[in-house]
């Protein structure tokens, strides 16, 4: 899991970075919670999805948002954000030119920013939004939304009523062939404390469906 640094809008973003064996490897971008409320790339939830992509033959990249651990910078409100997942999905395209597609996960704020950077990016073909922040953020820019992919919630979650995620997903407009899945871990709070392995068996099985075939050793 090697450190890496690289350019971002205001200067250097830190991130962890495992490359794939294969040179034609997709690429999947890990994206932290809120960096004022404690939001890292060393987030349990994002640490264990940066793995869930490892296991499956990806090269993965977890990053952290400007201001946030040795990233430069200071906190935008999103805007800036997106500039800095933009830079790190243009980083890693960069490192891995043959990469066949891409794929975006988010956990809450991460989710957020993660949605907007799919919809400015085609070559993305896959997301997976943990805890997405429906009643707190506009989504109405998911219209339609461009890619296949799934929403995970707790269902006892204070921050975020699984109702708002509902008709979020409710709501979206797709393009022909894409499908928006949505499941709900039972007992799981916003941080999915105590729920994590079972968060990761809902991802693991999702991609498992999505990817046949491409699991190569356990999960983490």
């Amino acid at each position: 899991m090697p450190e890496v640094i690289f350019p971002g809008e205001k200067g250097r973003l830190e991130g962890r970075y495992q490359p794939a064996k294969s040179r034609n490897a997709p690429i999947a971008v890990i994206l932290h919670p809120h960096p004022q409320f404690g939001g890292t790339m060393n987030n349990p939830v994002v640490y264990n999805l940066y793995y869930q992509f490892v296991n499956r033959g990806f090269s993965v990249l977890r990053f952290n948002f400007r201001g946030v651990g040795r990233s430069q910078g200071s906190f935008d409100h999103g805007q800036g954000e997106l500039s800095d997942a933009a830079a790190a999905l243009d980083w890693a395209q960069s490192v891995n030119p043959d990469a066949r597609a891409c794929w975006i996960a988010g956990f809450s704020f991460g989710a957020w920013i993660g949605m907007q950077l799919l919809m400015r990016r085609p070559e993305v073909e896959g997301f997976i939004s943990v805890a997405a922040p429906a009643n707190l953020y506009d989504f109405s820019f998911l219209a339609p939304c461009p890619s296949s992919g799934l929403f995970v919630h707790g269902d006892k979650d204070a921050v975020v009523p699984t109702s708002a995620v509902a008709t979020l997903v409710e709501k979206l407009k797709t393009q022909k062939g894409i499908v928006i899945e949505q499941q709900v871990v039972p007992g799981a709070n916003h941080f999915f404390d105590g729920k994590t392995d079972e968060l990761m068996e809902v991802v693991g099985t999702y991609l498992d469906k999505r990817l046949p075939g491409a699991r190569t050793d356990s999960a983490a």
